[in-house]
């Protein structure tokens, strides 16, 4: 069933960039909004997907606004979604 949800540390294009990739295997095609804020991600997830998804968001990075993080696991997040950007912003010079 296709889903929007609200993700944390999305910037820019590199940012979504790196979403529809890494999330493109597992979940399929993924539309990033870069035009709302807090940025949106709209995808197809089954309720049994759901914890795989925070999971790979939160490696990626881009943990869901709804994720109770404290304070280590958001600064974790926050240091992976810079090297998640600046991956997406060299993938899309390619």
């Amino acid at each position: 069933m296709k889903q929007t949800f609200e993700v944390k540390n999305v910037k820019c294009s590199g940012c979504a960039g790196t979403l529809k990739k890494a999330l493109l295997e597992e979940f399929g095609e993924v539309e990033v909004d870069l035009e709302v804020e807090p940025r949106k991600i709209t995808l197809d997830v089954e309720e049994r997907q759901m914890e795989a998804l925070k999971l790979k968001l939160r490696s990626l990075g881009y943990p869901l606004t709804s994720d109770n993080l404290n304070s280590f696991q958001t600064v974790g997040t926050t240091a992976k979604s810079f090297v998640s950007c600046a991956i997406g912003k060299m993938d899309e010079k390619k």
